[in-house]
């Protein structure tokens, strides 16, 4: 079965962000203000990257989502940070309409006569490098429901929230359904809903959704410029420094390297 994983890369949708903007010359103002977007890259290269590269079950393909407006030095620099990922693919979209661009990106690169598996990844989350091999057998197990039903969710609730910095790697275990990170999509053959029409905290209201809390398959990225975070009264987290186990441990889970971050932070 195909699987398709979808990011969405700075990319000035209308809507779909939680910080909202009168028009979309702000939205592309804020989204590429230097400071942002030098801290999106440093979290896409070390956080959700490594993992995204280092998966088992190599067969897959991963969209990332761009505006037609980037400018070229973000681009290439892009380009540059997935050259060695045969997965990769690149598509520049004009603003528009954010479930609509979306739909229309991820339908254009998949084979709408077969049915397909869909995940959506944020820039600075990771996945454990088992994911795209844990959401086949997934799949499998779960045939016959999947052959009943246009859509069916798959969500795994067990993972980290870590927030990278100049000494490494900040860390708290946590178990969060619905969150969005390692959470995918069994879509039939020309379903034209993609895993990105659905807010991913309401999955389970449209469809049927299966549920796993083991083994840990995430992290969710912590920084001053998640979206979700920019509102009042958000939890903080309790976040710990790893220490040389932890570290080795995310090395295996995601192949998250705190040496490498370390670098990328100072």
């Amino acid at each position: 079965m195909q699987v398709i994983g979808f990011c969405r890369f700075s990319f000035p949708a209308e809507g779909g962000f939680q910080v909202g903007h009168a028009t979309v010359e702000e939205r592309i103002a804020y989204l590429y203000a230097p400071a942002r977007i030098e801290e999106r890259f440093r979290h896409f290269e070390t956080i959700c990257l490594p993992g995204i590269k280092a998966q088992t079950d190599p067969d897959f393909l991963f969209v990332i989502l761009c505006g037609d407006m980037m400018p070229k030095g973000h681009l290439d620099r892009l380009r540059n940070l997935t050259a060695d990922m045969p997965q990769a693919r690149i598509v520049l979209h004009p603003p528009g309409p954010h479930r609509k661009v979306c739909q229309e990106v991820m339908n254009s690169v998949r084979d709408m006569g077969r049915p397909c598996l869909q995940f959506r990844h944020d820039d600075d989350d990771a996945v454990s490098v088992e994911f795209v091999a844990l959401l086949r057998e997934a799949a499998r197990d779960c045939a016959t429901l999947i052959g009943k039903h246009r859509l069916v969710g798959f969500d795994w609730n067990r993972g980290f929230v870590a927030r990278p910095d100049a000494r490494g790697l900040l860390a708290a275990p946590c178990v969060t359904p619905y969150w969005g990170v390692a959470q995918a999509v069994a879509v039939q053959a020309r379903v034209q809903q993609t895993v990105l029409n659905f807010s991913h905290n309401k999955l389970n209201q449209f469809m049927p959704t299966v549920t796993f809390t083991d083994p840990p398959v995430y992290v969710r990225g912590h920084n001053d410029h998640n979206d979700s975070r920019q509102k009042k009264h958000v939890t903080q987290p309790d976040l710990q420094r790893l220490d040389a186990e932890g570290e080795e441990a995310f090395r295996d889970l995601f192949a998250i390297d705190a040496d490498q971050v370390r670098r990328a932070f100072a």
